[in-house]
């Protein structure tokens, strides 16, 4: 099948790119590693004025969606741009609390659309951490099936990339729901989440594949650009063809969460694996590629290399996504 995207979601990619491109982000993100949120705050709420938080709330409670189509096409910028912060985790806690419904969701819906409010979230499944604790309004947990604010950032924990800052929430908190709603909720917002996060991948790895072809242009040896050795272009083709392979998977799973497909979350899960290993392997072509050059850490580039493996793992590790996809499609789902 063939995905084209229409007029008005490709005029949306080029206005968001070129936001982005004049918000000095590689600044942002250095800001954020250090805790000082000003930058990227300020970035957030340019995004919301543009909508992306309002595409995955529903038009009762002051957004536009849900929309994922658009969703992947926001997320592919943000992960192309390296844009800092919770912002899977704010998309995924709008659908639960969508999903949860009641006073919860009137109170804080509307204030994540219009980007008056940001969020993070921790569910069960997905490791004990909360992305970005610090910088938030408020941090919801998921433990087994009840909804919980926690009553405080808790505790910064080591993680690979400086810019995604993980935080073990403080336990406890004030319970804002419970029972088989919650936990229906809390799936459907996990896979919300799978999906954003595998857009993330897919424009992280595309940033990193322009950087690395931009670079082996310029960088020569025996007096000739390395861009033009059979080798290095045979390891761009790849990477490359794993990229534009992980595209129409993604916009599939958009396909799917859009109609409400029974396999929604098969698709989901074969987009993510798809496109968290396709970003991780232009990391890898890109740190070799770089050669020396690429492992320092005031190369801009370091921001979108350290990314990669985390957006792999995040919201379902490649073992776990694959194993989802081959529940769907082996003997006893036949």
């Amino acid at each position: 099948m063939r995905f084209l995207l229409d007029d008005e979601q490709r005029e949306f990619a080029r206005s968001l790119d070129a936001m982005l491109t004049a918000s000095d982000t590689p600044a942002a993100i250095r800001a954020w590693t250090t805790g000082e949120h000003g930058p990227g705050r300020a970035l957030w709420e340019r995004l919301a004025q543009a909508g992306v938080f309002a595409l995955a709330i529903p038009e009762e409670y002051e957004g536009v969606g849900p929309l994922p189509v658009e969703l992947a096409v926001a997320f592919t910028e943000l992960g192309r741009h390296a844009v800092p912060g919770p912002v899977v985790e704010t998309v995924a806690a709008a659908v639960l609390l969508d999903g949860v419904g009641g006073a919860v969701a009137k109170e804080w819906l509307p204030r994540l659309a219009s980007g008056a409010a940001s969020v993070t979230l921790r569910m069960d499944g997905y490791g004990p951490y909360a992305l970005d604790a610090d910088a938030v309004d408020g941090v919801f947990t998921v433990t087994g099936d009840a909804l919980r604010l926690a009553p405080g950032a808790g505790t910064l924990c080591v993680s690979s990339d400086p810019a995604r800052r993980l935080w073990r929430p403080e336990p406890g908190g004030e319970l804002l729901a419970s029972g088989p709603r919650v936990a229906e909720a809390a799936a459907r917002a996990a896979r919300w989440a799978a999906f954003a996060t595998a857009a993330q991948a897919l424009g992280t790895g595309e940033a990193l594949l322009r950087a690395t072809v931009g670079y082996v242009k310029q960088r020569a040896q025996f007096g000739t650009a390395i861009g033009s050795f059979q080798a290095v272009k045979h390891r761009l083709a790849d990477t490359l063809i794993g990229l534009e392979f992980a595209r129409p998977l993604l916009y599939g799973a958009a396909l799917a969460l859009a109609e409400g497909a029974p396999d929604a979350g098969a698709e989901v899960a074969a987009a993510k694996v798809t496109a968290g290993e396709a970003g991780y392997a232009a990391a890898r072509t890109a740190l070799q590629l770089h050669g020396a050059v690429g492992y320092t850490q005031e190369l801009d580039l370091s921001l979108w290399l350290r990314k990669a493996r985390p957006l792999r793992d995040a919201w379902g590790t490649p073992g776990a996504c694959r194993a989802r996809v081959l529940a769907r499609t082996g003997p006893s789902a036949r």
